[in-house]
């Protein structure tokens, strides 16, 4: 190694001097300019948003009020359209003479309604109540004819209320004598037996109906007995005459000693002939049945009886349970006492007559 390359080396024994500490550097100025600066900063940021959000809500509110201007415009719209259709309204009104010369048309038109009024009332001489009066006879009338006709227990029932409900609507005590007379012929109409009329009518037609399919008398005669069959057995087992009589004795029967009477058989026009008297016998009880007649009732069923007996087989089980049906109708009543109204008639039209004269008396008062 060179000697100039070799550092140097303090002597040992020489003293070592220290440098001096270096003195604490003066802090920057700058830092608390830039602190500074951040808080404008945050402040500038605040500010903008708060008024950001001022405008947000400025916005807002300016939005509503423009509804609400939109809103009372509209309004205002109708309005003025309502009072616009009000003005012509009021124009097409009549005017002040107008109504009055409408009101003097009106009380004129009302004098002569009382006018004709009153002389409605003098012409016919009677009021509403008297009207209703009248009804009540009629309807009295009506039940009475109903009864008598045709025994409908059912319907004078009802006009016998009708009327009598009419007596209670005019309240007046003079009337009692009369209710008391309906009262007593409708508690004798409840408690009369009302027959079926309709069913029986019902029945003998589905009875007439069983009479068109009935049959008549078979003409082949029963094989046993006769006086052909008798002749037949005595000739010869071989003899062609007796093989006729055997076959006519199935078609003809002589009987010297028949016990039952002979009819004549049935068939073809004779047959419809039949049918149609049945069936007119049965509709005429029908008839009696619907109007309460009991002796043309009875009538007819027994003349139905009969024509069965003489023209149809007694052992057909048709005939005999047609005939056992009318038998059993027979015996069911069609007719009842109908009590007589005449009493409640007569009450009523002396209470309808003392009335009259109660409201015609005051006038001949009245009269010079």
């Amino acid at each position: 190694m060179n000697e100039a390359q070799t550092p140097e080396t303090p002597p040992l024994d020489a003293p070592v001097t220290t440098p001096p500490s270096a003195a604490p550097k003066p802090r920057p100025a700058g830092r608390g300019l830039a602190g500074l600066a951040v808080l404008l900063a945050l402040a500038a940021v605040a500010g903008t948003a708060w008024q950001g959000w001022q405008q947000r809500q400025a916005l807002h509110e300016q939005q509503t009020w423009q509804q609400q201007l939109d809103s009372s415009q509209a309004q205002l719209a109708a309005l003025l359209a309502a009072q616009a259709q009000l003005g012509t309204r009021l124009e097409q009104l009549p005017s002040a003479a107008q109504w009055r010369e409408r009101e003097q048309l009106l009380a004129s038109l009302q004098g002569e309604q009382q006018q004709q009024t009153a002389r409605l009332d003098a012409l016919f001489g009677k009021s509403r109540e008297d009207w209703r009066l009248a009804e009540a006879e009629h309807l009295l009338r009506l039940a009475a004819l109903r009864l008598s006709a045709l025994q409908d227990i059912n319907s004078a029932e009802a006009l016998l209320q009708a009327a009598d409900q009419i007596l209670h609507q005019q309240d007046d005590p003079a009337a009692f004598a009369s209710r008391q007379q309906l009262a007593r012929d409708l508690e004798t109409l409840r408690t009369l037996q009302r027959p079926d009329r309709t069913g029986l009518f019902l029945r003998l037609a589905a009875l007439r109906q069983q009479a068109e399919q009935l049959t008549p008398l078979q003409p082949l005669a029963e094989g046993q007995g006769g006086v052909l069959l008798d002749l037949a057995e005595q000739e010869a087992p071989d003899s062609p005459f007796k093989a006729w009589l055997q076959t006519l004795s199935g078609y003809f029967r002589i009987q010297f000693d028949a016990q039952e009477e002979v009819r004549p058989l049935l068939a073809g026009q004779g047959l419809q002939q039949v049918r149609l008297a049945l069936s007119l016998a049965l509709e005429q009880a029908q008839w009696a049945a619907l109007h309460g007649y009991s002796a043309v009732y009875r009538q007819a069923l027994g003349q139905a009886e009969e024509i069965l007996a003489a023209h149809f087989n007694a052992e057909d089980p048709a005939a005999a349970g047609l005939r056992q049906r009318l038998g059993e109708l027979a015996d069911l009543p069609v007719e009842v006492q109908v009590p007589d109204l005449s009493d409640s008639l007569a009450t009523l039209q002396a209470y309808l007559a003392r009335r009259a004269g109660l409201r015609e008396a005051p006038a001949a008062e009245e009269q010079p």
